[in-house]
């Protein structure tokens, strides 16, 4: 199956995320061993993107949130009975 987004083809499943998106990647989730400055001016960049485009971030939170579903859909089972393993109430994410 072709994956193509703004008539352009997908070739993997990152590329096609690049594509919706309209931004590398890169810019979001950074990149192995880059340095302080690196990483300031890469945020730096991200906060311009998302002062241009101000939906942007409901896209990609929708996109994420849609991927989970549909991937690991036990994680939006929110029923009182069932627990996330090494998770207690009251507890916040490191």
């Amino acid at each position: 199956m072709k994956h193509i987004v703004a008539g352009q083809e997908a070739a993997s499943a990152a590329e096609f995320v690049e594509l919706a998106l309209g931004t590398p990647l890169e810019l979001w989730l950074g990149v192995p061993g880059e340095s302080a400055e690196e990483r300031a001016a890469r945020v730096d960049a991200a906060r311009d993107i998302i002062g241009d485009d101000p939906g942007l971030y409901d896209r990609v939170t929708r996109i994420a949130a849609t991927l989970i579903k549909d991937r690991t859909p036990h994680l939006f089972d929110l029923d009182a009975g069932r627990r996330v393993k090494g998770w207690a109430r009251g507890t916040e994410a490191a």
